[in-house]
């Protein structure tokens, strides 16, 4: 019963224990920008399904009235020799009135409509690769809080030892003073330190906890404390993805394909049929409509061909353009590329720096503690002053700080390499 009563009573503390990969895909489903993916996503298709009704009949309503300076009318002689024949042609009048609908479907494009279809595609490829070239970024700034709030909490316990420590020489020396073997001054000085070391304490967990807030924040969970990883984690091989970067740069290259191809396309001709009719004066049958002033219904059926050869005269330079894009964006990998692998080059490098400090620290701590007990013995038997114990104790305690430092500054190092390579 007692054991299933410190399980519950730890079950809050564990619940919101999290681990590095935890926090990682807690903050990219968190950060506000991952609900551009469905935007991108959504805009495309619409703008997709625009461009494919390009194929549907183009349907133009019109209404007109005019008055005209002239019209056309029979020559005099003629209407003289009617008008002998008794024929009386009243002649177009110049108010001239039309209701209409002219009807065009496309049969054949060139493959304008598919291209410019392929052309938004790529257009959100583009988009949803930049967006994850951001969303990457997560990953570093969820790395600095996290192993940020692992040094904390390491600071933190060390502090709590050095407490200990502290507070045992004190009650040692709070001994020795009601005896007579110390002077009050020397209790006194351990006492101010031990008090100094409590106030560290309190800004220590004030850090702790608005870090542990900004990490909550950003994540979109809580976190009251962090799982240290450990090396064999950073070290694990991965997918082996590109990075986003050079996603985003293949993108703007299927876009720069998708563009050429349309430039080849707009050298195609057009082909369609079309439907025109209109409720008007005057109609198609001119003669009639001389001798009738009246409206009539008109219209007509058609195949039309255009070929806009006018695009011939840019094709050259809108390829080119196209191939200077190109260019341009290998010239963007290959600087990728090559900060990448410098970046790449120098986590390592403080990798193997750190890890050459780490191989001192253990020898170093043990050292100072042997200095430190020593000192702590000489101090029982007076040898050496309180002032020189306390100097000693916190030289022990600054090589245990160092040593963590180091440790979570290497940890740290190896996260971000497996960042820098996508691994």
């Amino acid at each position: 019963m007692r054991q299933i009563l410190i399980a519950l009573a730890l079950l809050p503390l564990s619940l919101f224990a999290q681990t590095l990969d935890e926090c990682v895909r807690a903050a990219e489903r968190n950060y506000p920008l991952i609900r551009q993916y469905d935007l991108i996503g959504k805009t495309t298709q619409l703008t997709v399904d625009n461009i494919q009704k390009g194929w549907l009949p183009r349907v133009t309503a019109s209404a007109q009235a005019t008055l005209q300076s002239d019209v056309a009318a029979w020559p005099s002689e003629m209407q003289n020799m009617l008008n002998q024949m008794g024929i009386q042609l009243k002649g177009l009048k110049k108010d001239q009135y039309r209701v209409g609908v002219d009807i065009q479907q496309t049969l054949f494009d060139g493959g304008a409509i598919s291209h410019q279809k392929e052309i938004v595609r790529r257009q959100g490829e583009v988009e949803a690769a930049q967006n994850e070239v951001t969303l990457y970024a997560v990953r570093q700034r969820v790395n600095e809080m996290f192993f940020g709030l692992l040094l904390i909490n390491d600071q933190r316990q060390l502090n709590r030892n050095l407490q200990a420590v502290l507070k045992a020489n004190e009650e040692k020396l709070a001994s020795m003073f009601k005896n007579g073997t110390a002077a009050e001054s020397d209790y006194l000085a351990m006492k101010a330190e031990r008090l100094t070391a409590e106030q560290s304490a309190l800004s220590l967990e004030s850090q702790y906890a608005t870090m542990a807030q900004l990490l909550s924040l950003f994540c979109g969970i809580e976190v009251t404390s962090a799982v240290r990883p450990s090396m064999a984690e950073a070290q694990r091989q991965g997918s082996g993805d590109t990075r986003p970067e050079l996603k985003a740069i293949d993108a703007q290259l299927r876009l720069a394909d998708a563009r050429e191809r349309a430039i080849d396309a707009a050298l195609m001709p057009r082909l369609s049929v079309f439907a025109s009719g209109f409720y008007g004066y005057p109609g198609y049958n001119m003669f009639d409509d001389m001798m009738h002033h009246r409206w009539t219904l008109n219209g007509m059926i058609g195949l039309r061909m255009q070929w806009n050869i006018g695009a011939l005269y840019t094709r050259k330079n809108d390829r080119q353009k196209i191939a200077f894009l190109r260019d341009s964006y290998q010239v963007q990998r290959d600087v990728f590329l090559f900060n990448n692998n410098l970046q790449g080059q120098q986590q390592a490098q403080e990798m193997a720096r750190y890890q050459q400090l780490m191989d001192g620290d253990d020898e170093i701590i043990n050292l100072r503690a042997k200095v430190r007990t020593a000192a702590e013995s000489k101090l029982t038997h007076g040898i050496i002053a309180t002032n020189d114990l306390i100097k000693e104790i916190n030289n022990e305690n600054n090589a245990r700080v160092q040593k963590s430092i180091h440790e979570i500054e290497m940890l740290k190092q190896a996260f971000d390499l497996k960042i820098t390579m996508n691994q």
